[in-house]
């Protein structure tokens, strides 16, 4: 089971990279017999890749048609910016009283790991720390329906979204990341909402600058 997740996540990664480098253009048909013969894989894991991208509105599917990549606006790929700041401004306003030190010793970890996958060029490990680093803050927040919405939103996969498409330095995330953790330390609420809130500004600055200007990209 758990070698088919990988597989999934695999092949979802390489379609969305395909996707955002223009590779699959949109209108273009994805067959699920042929990715699986290119990755020498069954087509189980290439169908629940080609599923997770439809969610994230990559992929549309048809009945008798199959799967094909979906014409996606720029204002769609922002859209998420706002809503994880709100999101995650509660969050962060909430774990900066109860996040234990054990907490804050991890969101550190994940800025190291984040490091070191930069170091490396590994910007798929990047997004996987980068969402971790997130998802401690709003596990940390007590809020349990917060928690809910925000795992609802896929955040790991549309972190890698960004990395790919702006090209941001890997260095540069990182410390893009690391004002939070020293509000979250001084235990200051409303220092940790307002860099939580900066922080996704940059990133919605970054990733417009990088988008046509255009109803399509």
């Amino acid at each position: 089971m758990i070698g088919r997740v990988v597989l999934r996540e695999q092949v979802k990664q390489a379609i969305l990279e395909r996707i955002l480098r223009g590779e699959y253009a949109p209108g273009d048909r994805l067959i699920e017999t042929r990715i699986a013969d290119e990755f020498g894989i069954s087509q189980a894991p290439v169908r629940e890749a080609l599923r997770d991208l439809e969610l994230l509105r990559f992929v549309e599917s048809e009945a008798f048609r199959g799967a094909r990549v979906r014409t996606v606006t720029p204002e769609e790929l922002l859209e998420i910016y706002p809503v994880r700041a709100a999101l995650e401004e509660v969050a962060a306003r909430a774990a900066a009283s109860r996040l234990t030190d054990e907490d804050l010793d991890a969101l550190d970890r994940q800025i190291v790991e984040m490091s070191a996958a930069a170091e490396h060029g590994d910007v798929h490990e990047q997004a996987e720390h980068d969402a971790a680093f997130h998802r401690i803050i709003v596990e940390g927040s007590g809020n349990s329906i917060l928690v809910d919405v925000w795992r609802s939103l896929r955040v790991e996969m549309r972190t890698l979204i960004t990395a790919l498409k702006t090209g941001i330095d890997g260095e540069e995330i990182v410390e893009m990341h690391r004002p939070i953790l020293v509000a979250l330390r001084a235990r200051d609420a409303e220092g940790s909402a307002a860099s939580i809130r900066g922080h996704f500004a940059r990133f919605a600055a970054l990733l417009e600058a990088t988008l046509p200007k255009g109803p399509e990209q």
